[in-house]
């Protein structure tokens, strides 16, 4: 039977000891994906296309007493994806959480869509978070202890009626079964796989795009059950979650954190 200490808060939700590994950690959920796990104690390598905003995350967990270091990667780098993911896991000393944030879109009618268009936002997308996996597995396998959070997306579990992205949809919807499909495939090597689907988030990006086209704003408010963007801190907590001993049991699941909308 468990005693009331084995369910606190810091026995369920730090992560002192862990490496974590963040893909487009320079903004937006990555850069939330960072931070936190830095204020549960973990290590944080934040890699990022940008390099800049990657030093700007670390200089921010830094300031508040955290440990991360800041690394330059653009993830369609097949070669350098791996390395990069070896040389964070010598120099921090493991590797434990592996978030597959970077992603990108194209906007546009399908019939539209040029050829390499397509093949660009898969290869981000999908590709790389699937060749992510494979590079962080070894080193999770060696401690027999590994979480995975894929970043998926409220259009890879319904259609989209607001505009059409059929690159970014069916990537999205790609990774929801990556992560059932790994989830299953690694379960004992002690290799946790989830992932979230978010909604319209006001992230820096987001947020530019929704200015620049207010009656699509409205709609998707107007489209949510809780009538609004959610805020990007509101990922935090499915994010820690999902990374933390909370959820030791929880393997294979796409968590929704969109204001009600898959529900709708």
């Amino acid at each position: 039977m468990n005693s009331y200490n084995d369910l606190s808060i810091d026995r369920l939700f730090r992560m002192d000891g862990d490496v974590a590994f963040v893909t487009g950690g320079g903004d937006g959920f990555g850069r939330i994906a960072s931070m936190a796990y830095a204020q549960a104690g973990a290590s944080v390598a934040v890699t990022d296309i940008d390099k800049h905003k990657a030093d700007a995350v670390v200089a921010e967990i830094t300031e508040g007493g955290g440990h991360a270091v800041a690394l330059q990667l653009d993830v369609a780098d097949r070669a350098a994806l791996k390395q990069t993911i070896d040389d964070a896991a010598a120099t921090l000393g493991g590797l434990h959480i592996l978030v597959n944030n970077a992603g990108i879109s194209h906007r546009g009618p399908t019939i539209d869509m040029a050829d390499e268009d397509w093949d660009r936002v898969v290869e981000v997308n999908l590709s790389a978070v699937v060749l992510g996996c494979r590079a962080a597995a070894p080193h999770m396998f060696a401690h027999g202890n590994g979480r995975i959070i894929n970043l998926a997306s409220i259009v890879g579990l319904v259609g989209n009626r607001l505009f059409a992205h059929i690159g970014y949809q069916a990537t999205k919807g790609a990774l929801v079964n990556v992560t059932r499909g790994l989830a299953v495939e690694w379960a004992d090597r002690g290799i946790r796989v989830n992932a979230v689907a978010p909604t319209f988030f006001r992230t820096n990006f987001g947020a530019a795009y929704m200015q620049s086209n207010p009656d699509l704003a409205t709609a998707i408010e107007a489209a949510t059950p809780m009538g609004r963007f959610g805020e990007p801190w509101e990922l935090a907590g499915g994010l820690l979650y999902l990374a933390s001993r909370a959820s030791s049991m929880v393997t294979g699941v796409t968590l929704p954190i969109d204001g009600g909308w898959t529900a709708a």
